[in-house]
């Protein structure tokens, strides 16, 4: 992609009980690089945290234009659950992918990915609770916290969020 153009990067969360430091110190880390954020979620406007911390939504997750982002990535925390099952997030997860575009989830999140069928025989890492659920769907788990396997990095949890962060920047410098 070269580093003369802003990767434009697409934020998933929960309506409410979204991960506050997996999203708010991973979006720190990819404004430092200087990419632009959107955030959609399954309503627009005020989103809550677990820990009471606020975002907006611009968009429904179903109008995420998929040609006009560079990559996506699904926030954890337990509202993420919302998600697991969702085909519009696993519509939004299979299109990024099928474009070669960066797919990025984060503690739990890691589920909506191996839900939609891209984790199959990819490394990747998830949340503990979750690497059953993960590993069930195909997924090679990497003990790793942090797990780039192509086009798909996957963060086992809030301690991972800058760490994180760090490694989109990396792949949309790419």
């Amino acid at each position: 992609m070269g580093d003369n153009r802003m990767a434009k990067v697409i934020f998933v969360i929960a309506p409410e009980d979204f991960r506050d430091e997996e999203l708010f110190m991973t979006q720190e880390e990819v404004a430092k690089c200087g990419h632009e954020m959107w955030i959609a979620s399954h309503k627009t406007g005020t989103c809550m945290g677990v820990h009471g911390g606020i975002a907006q939504s611009d968009l429904l997750v179903e109008d995420v234009d998929t040609t006009s982002f560079d990559g996506v990535v699904f926030v954890g925390g337990q509202g993420s659950r919302v998600f697991f099952d969702d085909p519009h997030a696993w519509m939004l997860a299979q299109a990024m992918n099928g474009q070669g575009k960066m797919v990025a989830a984060i503690c739990i999140a890691p589920v909506v990915l191996a839900n939609a069928g891209l984790l199959k025989k990819k490394n990747a890492t998830v949340f503990e609770s979750e690497i059953a659920t993960i590993e069930a769907k195909g997924a090679i788990y990497s003990e790793s916290a942090l797990t780039v396997d192509g086009n798909i990095i996957t963060a086992s949890g809030p301690d991972q969020a800058r760490q994180f962060g760090l490694e989109i920047c990396k792949f949309l410098k790419a």
